[in-house]
């Protein structure tokens, strides 16, 4: 598994989309902290918070990581090499996993260097680091595990068809349900008696909740309860190809 795993990354960045993936992600969110004027830019705002990267890094990933996700197995299907490498010594499980952690480790390394902004704001604070660490480093483990459903989701959609675009697509309009859509739905009067469970079936709910700095259990079981099934959902769409 670890080499499907090394292949999988190696191929991000040998095809330059990695380094795509996180120049895009830097700079959309760089102009958004520090040169947009407005309420969102650091500068503009007065306060030393990284409340910019939190609000705009979840939409940023809504697109760049169905857009690493999309050729996961779309592309081996489509040039046939899905049917060598489910030949190999692999479960379908580790199949899977391989790909699914590949997507999210490129998105854990787009994280990192977002860490610079964390020690800008902490320098720029009055008196020096002014900052709610607690809430911050919780946004950061909330983005992480948001990023983890949003791989999970693409994987799976990668899974059900052979057209990279019909994938891309398909993983954006899962990935908005899981995040705001269910939100939306909380709203409306026929779900008024089932409103906060709704609510919670969504991602952002469960965002905010890391986002304040607390670390719930209940947090942590939906992100890997969602992520979970998603995988599950498709190894099972890999092993339907046997029946």
């Amino acid at each position: 598994m670890f080499t499907l795993f090394y292949k999988e990354i190696n191929g991000f960045f040998t095809s330059l989309t990695g380094y795509i993936v996180i120049l895009v992600f830097l700079v959309i969110n760089s102009l958004f902290i520090w040169v947009f004027p407005g309420e969102l830019n650091v500068l503009d705002s007065g306060y030393a918070s990284l409340e910019t990267l939190f609000i705009i890094a979840p939409w940023v990933f809504l697109f760049l990581i169905p857009a690493i996700t999309m050729r996961s197995f779309a592309e081996e299907e489509r040039s046939g090499t899905l049917q060598l490498l489910l030949t190999r010594p692999l479960s379908d499980l580790q199949i899977v996993t391989a790909k699914y952690l590949a997507a999210l480790s490129l998105a854990l390394i787009a994280l990192v260097p977002c860490l610079l902004y964390f020690f800008s704001v902490y320098l720029l604070g009055n008196p020096l680091g002014n900052i709610d660490t607690g809430g911050t480093w919780g946004s950061f483990i909330g983005l992480f595990f948001l990023a983890a459903i949003y791989a999970g989701i693409g994987v799976f959609c990668s899974s059900l068809t052979s057209n990279m675009i019909i994938s891309f697509i398909l993983s954006v309009v899962l990935s908005v349900t899981f995040y705001i859509g269910f939100e939306a739905l909380s709203v409306l009067p026929v779900f008024n008696a089932a409103g906060t469970f709704i609510i919670n079936l969504g991602i952002n709910e469960h965002y905010k909740s890391i986002s304040r700095g607390v670390i719930d259990s209940r947090d942590i079981v939906y992100y890997l309860a969602v992520v979970s099934l998603f995988i599950l959902a498709t190894k099972t769409k890999l092993s339907s190809r046997q029946w």
